[in-house]
């Protein structure tokens, strides 16, 4: 019998889905491969300062963590995850790894100029609150700078197979509280939690083709659940291996919604009448 894990994890993080390291490191950074580039351009346009301090939340194998304790160098970056296993201590003396559970964790108002979390809150039941309170985190000025998967709806896949592969994914993740349609509220939420100039933009995520390598990872990490409780089968994905090698096969399953929202600078008191 396989538990649910506890409020705040994920499958990943818990092992429920996949047992292996391995293959979780696989499929972190096959991510990492496949969407670094257009979000270190989402940082790249903020006005980021080399004295920043940065909190990474979510911070996997540590690719955007690193490159902030890079483009920060007289800063601070806490690359905070509830599974630290991937994410290299020495990378930076600016860089402090720590382990953390974020729907628990606290940090003092006003302790980061950026916060950035990407793939997280889709998987976190308690994800509307996180954000408030990540809102709060921020020093005035400070952004938080949010991107999450918004899964297209699986019946309008022209790929019954992928029809099926998508479906048991998204039962699966959602018996763990997971949404994976989410995204479409971020930048609302953003603006409820008393931030300022609200900007969002979406990167398509493609299947098969050049996206084959990041689709193939994240199918197989999952796939020992999705078979032990019979919604795909091991037929199925042997089928999926062979079709994202098909150079004939492209499918969009999902949009990455990205938003961004800056605290506002704090004014002095008006005088009084």
């Amino acid at each position: 019998m396989t538990l649910k894990p506890p409020v705040g994890t994920s499958p990943h993080s818990t092992g429920t889905v996949d047992e292996g390291a391995a293959r979780e490191r696989g499929r972190l950074e096959s991510i990492q491969h496949n969407v670094d580039a257009f979000t270190i351009g989402l940082i790249q346009d903020l006005p980021v300062e080399a004295s920043w301090n940065c909190l990474e939340l979510g911070a996997g194998a540590g690719s955007i963590a690193y490159w902030l304790a890079e483009r920060c160098p007289d800063g601070r970056v806490v690359a905070a995850d509830i599974d630290i296993r991937y994410l290299e201590a020495g990378r930076a003396a600016n860089l402090e790894i720590q382990e953390a559970d974020i729907t628990r964790e606290d940090y003092a108002p006003g302790s980061f100029d950026l916060i950035h979390a990407r793939y997280l809150f889709c998987h976190l039941p308690t994800r509307d609150e996180v954000i408030r309170r990540a809102a709060d985190w921020l020093s005035p000025g400070g952004w938080l700078v949010v991107e999450e998967p918004y899964h297209l709806p699986v019946e309008t896949s022209p790929f019954p197979l992928v029809q099926r592969i998508l479906a048991a994914y998204q039962q699966k993740y959602g018996e763990y509280g997971a949404d994976m349609t989410w995204a479409r509220s971020l930048p609302a939420h953003l603006a409820r939690s008393g931030l300022s100039e609200v900007s969002y933009s979406g990167n398509l995520g493609c299947m098969g083709n050049l996206g084959a390598d990041r689709w193939l990872p994240l199918i197989t990490q999952a796939a020992p659940a999705l078979i032990a409780d019979g919604l795909i089968t091991e037929k199925d994905l042997a089928a999926f291996s062979d079709l994202l090698k098909d150079p004939a096969f492209i499918d969009i399953p999902q949009v990455t919604i990205s938003a961004w929202a800056r605290r506002p600078l704090e004014t002095p008191n008006s005088p009084p009448p």
